[in-house]
């Protein structure tokens, strides 16, 4: 059997003389080739997005807010997440007013400041959508099972350095 250096690259489409994709005619660090696929994988989610959002009555918008409570290394303030979407105060309200009457979050006033409102993503619903993103946590595996450890650790240190590049892209009031 030939060893991983001298066995040619066995991922459908790319040439193993140069790691060039026959199918995009774009070498993988082709700068046009990162955008189309990101595109394409930032399509495929805003679709899955869409279609919660569809089923429970709310908009694209509200998932974001969902994520980022979820996703929040602390419990997120309306000020932090309005901040984090880059929306206007009122819009946030709006946004929250929705999700909580769809029993998505509950706002809680926890600090000595009773001023203070934390946003938390209420259990019933998390599992809610934990079934309905299963499929996109599937895929991901399925894609991430195709790569040796080394080689996630260099997609995890790209994503997380794509994530630090686009927050500097940020309005100054967002």
């Amino acid at each position: 059997m030939a060893s991983a250096e001298e066995r040619p690259d066995d991922r459908p489409g790319v040439r193993p003389d140069d790691g060039r994709d026959t199918r995009s005619g774009h070498h993988p660090a082709d700068l046009q080739a990162f955008a189309v696929q990101m595109r394409r994988m930032n399509g495929e989610i805003n679709r899955l997005i869409h279609g919660f959002a569809g089923e429970r009555g709310l908009h694209a918008t509200d998932v974001q807010a969902l994520a980022a409570i979820l996703d929040a290394e602390e419990p997120l303030t309306p000020g932090r997440l309005r901040q984090h979407l880059g929306l206007t105060s009122g819009a946030v309200t709006a946004c929250l007013d929705r999700l909580e009457r769809a029993g998505h979050i509950r706002r809680v006033r926890e600090s000595p400041d009773r001023r203070v409102v934390h946003l938390h993503y209420v259990a019933e619903a998390k599992s809610a959508a934990r079934v309905h993103f299963r499929p996109l946590a599937e895929a991901a595996e399925k894609a991430r099972s195709r790569f040796g450890e080394e080689e996630l650790a260099v997609v995890l240190r790209f994503l997380g350095a794509m994530n630090e590049e686009l927050s500097r892209l940020r309005t100054p009031n967002g």
